[in-house]
């Protein structure tokens, strides 16, 4: 029988028995990002991200989103490809990089990358690309919530291989070496509802497909923007 690492044991405790007064800081005080990784700086791990949003909602983090994701994946491809986006050279770059080697993984990348274009939103201050050698502190400035990704070609829309993928809050790096972009997604929501945050507004709808439709958290209360894809998606 494999052993548990004693430091997880230790930290996951610890993490279980200040919860309540995690969540009252949090929610009451309405700290500063970077004070709240000061102040529980295990809580900015997947591990602990995963942990604390079981705590929260009673589910499985990766199970809800992955699960939710792939169930929709091939008829979202679908609907991308049927609509027809005047002048989305965003969209045609995604779907066309991902003919080029359409594994799995890679299909949750284009769904998740192309989702805001479908959603009429733009995902410029959201999602922002960078080779290793520009600065990081440029590209982030100005950036409260969002996944920076470091590729060696900023113009291949899905890269086969990250020099890194991070998560972007308040202008500071929060969270790195994720992998890839599905894993930072699903961080990302993750760590909004461990710190009690809003959506990027420019991007509501795009989580809230999120949320409501791949997760299943609220599904009987989409917007109508929401409900008519989740109709879409059901025929």
């Amino acid at each position: 029988m494999k052993k548990r690492n004693p430091d997880f044991a230790f930290v996951d405790a610890r993490m279980s028995s200040t919860y309540s007064l995690r969540r009252q800081e949090i929610v009451e005080d309405e700290p500063p990002v970077s004070e709240v990784k000061v102040r529980w700086p295990a809580l900015f791990t997947e591990r602990q991200i995963s942990m604390e949003f079981t705590r929260l909602v009673s589910m499985d983090l990766s199970m809800s989103f992955y699960g939710g994701l792939d169930s929709h994946l091939l008829k979202l491809l679908q609907l991308y490809r049927s609509k027809r986006f005047e002048g989305m050279t965003e969209m045609t770059a995604i779907l066309e990089s991902l003919d080029k080697d359409a594994s799995n993984q890679r299909k949750r990348a284009a769904v998740l990358q192309a989702l805001p274009w479908y959603m009429r939103e733009n995902p410029a201050k959201f999602m922002k690309i960078c080779e290793p050698t520009n600065c990081e502190e440029d590209v982030i400035k100005r950036m409260t919530i969002g996944i920076l990704a470091i590729v060696e070609d900023v113009k291949e829309p899905l890269p086969v291989i990250y020099s890194d993928v991070a998560l972007v809050i308040e202008e500071q790096v929060v969270l790195c070496n994720l992998g890839d972009v599905p894993n930072a997604f699903m961080n990302l929501m993750g760590l909004l509802y461990v710190l009690n945050m809003n959506y990027p507004k420019e991007l509501k709808y795009t989580f809230e497909v999120i949320q409501r439709l791949f997760m299943g958290i609220g599904v009987d209360s989409c917007t109508a923007r929401v409900h008519t894809l989740k109709n879409k998606l059901l025929s």
